[in-house]
């Protein structure tokens, strides 16, 4: 089992920009698959941001692209979310996960792709 620790939430006006990290113990990061997910309030998590086990292969959700960047590094053990132009719409619970293996054609877009999760860093986008 990995153990994930997301860091870097917090309150940010409209427009602005947040970073998140997500620290990962436990397996050799390097085999592993890394998502982003959220969940708002009365809502399902869903499906932000996955990267390849090397970096070289990303996806993101439609409302998220050109916005969030997501990247790791395979030496710190950490993965990171960048945040721009944020809206009040993006203010939910971000959760990291984790897998083993290759992030695939579907790019691991759901929940029951991950087996590995953090316990959650709160983002809120005032407007």
């Amino acid at each position: 089992q990995v153990q994930l620790v997301e860091s870097g939430g917090g309150l940010v006006q409209a427009g602005g920009s947040l970073g998140l990290s997500c620290a990962a113990s436990g397996r050799t990061f390097s085999t592993l698959t890394m998502g982003w997910f959220r969940q708002a309030p009365g809502k399902e998590r869903e499906f932000v941001s996955s990267i390849s086990r090397g970096g070289g292969v990303t996806y993101y959700a439609d409302s998220v692209k050109g916005r969030f960047t997501i990247s790791r590094d395979n030496v710190k053990n950490t993965v990171y979310l960048q945040m721009n132009s944020l809206k009040p719409e993006d203010t939910a619970v971000y959760y990291c996960a984790a897998v083993p293996g290759t992030i695939g054609i579907s790019g691991r877009r759901y929940p029951r792709d991950y087996d590995s999760w953090g316990q959650g860093t709160q983002v809120t986008v005032s407007s």
